[in-house]
């Protein structure tokens, strides 16, 4: 069973989520948007311990807690490190009243009918097990829609929900990220596949396994109200998807009860050279603009 306070503090609570939870693959992109080139590490151990840097940076910064966020997804590696002495989704919960996630997934397969498909998930049950003791409270993992193919579309949420269940019955709250490419060519007809797909799996789902969804900012405002109204469904998020962080606030504010979970549109901004001050400041002045279009909606 999910913690009862952290559950309130997710569905009640005023903020956002933030995505900390870039992996191996996209690790030195996301050092390199840092100002940290693959020159200045020389193994894999170097770049994790680089990345881990960075990540505490912004979770110790003082505008990172829970008067704006309420939850943050981590990197295995970021919940097995620690912050200030604790382990990381400790710290987050115990410091900063935020309200710790994982990522589950290990990439994506090859495209097939428009859609890409997670890959097989290697020792999932050891790894929730591991989150459950480190006092996680749910878990998230991302595969992509291209194009509006119902088959592959069906595919996509029966995989995501199949995972779910296997991670519902570990007692953590599985976040489903079917998520549409903004590049899709009709990015619309499949939002359109994909949302009647996943209120049918919501539907046939147990009263005591709920799920969040994680979602791009939809073409039409208040397109995915349905699946945020359902009785199954925690929390709708939004995923950045490409978007710049201005136009992606903007998006979102028009889709009321959704809010932010943004990865690159948070930190895009952050430098690995800037002083704690500048560093402070940048970070706050993103985390504001995206809890304002999380919580005041036009």
């Amino acid at each position: 069973m999910a913690d009862a306070s952290m559950m309130a503090r997710i569905k009640d609570g005023d903020g956002f989520i933030a995505a900390l939870d870039q992996s191996g693959g996209s690790t030195p992109g996301a050092l390199k948007a840092y100002g940290v080139p693959e020159s200045a590490y020389h193994s894999e151990e170097e770049m994790f311990a680089l990345i881990h840097e960075m990540r505490v940076r912004i979770i110790t910064a003082p505008a990172f807690t829970g008067a704006r966020l309420v939850g943050a997804i981590l990197f295995e590696r970021t919940m097995d490190g620690e912050a200030e002495g604790q382990k990381v989704p400790a710290y987050l919960w115990q410091q900063r009243q935020i309200v710790p996630f994982l990522k589950v997934d290990q990439g994506l397969a090859a495209e097939a009918d428009g859609v890409r498909l997670m890959k097989p998930i290697a020792g999932l049950d050891a790894l929730l097990d591991r989150a459950v003791g480190l006092g996680v409270f749910g878990t998230k993992m991302r595969s992509v829609v291209n194009l509006p193919s119902a088959s592959g579309i069906a595919a996509i949420v029966d995989q995501q929900f199949e995972i779910g269940a296997q991670i519902s019955a570990k007692g953590l709250v599985p976040i489903l990220e079917p998520e549409v490419l903004i590049t899709s060519p009709d990015k619309a007809g499949a939002e359109a596949l994909l949302r009647d797909a996943i209120a049918a799996r919501l539907d046939a789902l147990p009263a005591d396994a709920p799920v969040m969804l994680k979602l791009t900012i939809p073409e039409t405002p208040d397109f995915y109200k349905p699946l945020i109204d359902h009785p199954k469904v925690v929390k709708v998020v939004a995923l950045s998807g490409g978007y710049s962080r201005a136009e992606a606030c903007a998006k979102l504010a028009h889709n009321h009860g959704m809010i932010a979970s943004f990865s690159r549109a948070l930190i895009n901004d952050l430098r690995h050279d800037q002083s704690d001050a500048a560093f402070d400041a940048t970070l706050a002045a993103a985390i504001e603009e995206i809890y304002q279009a999380s919580t005041v909606k036009a």
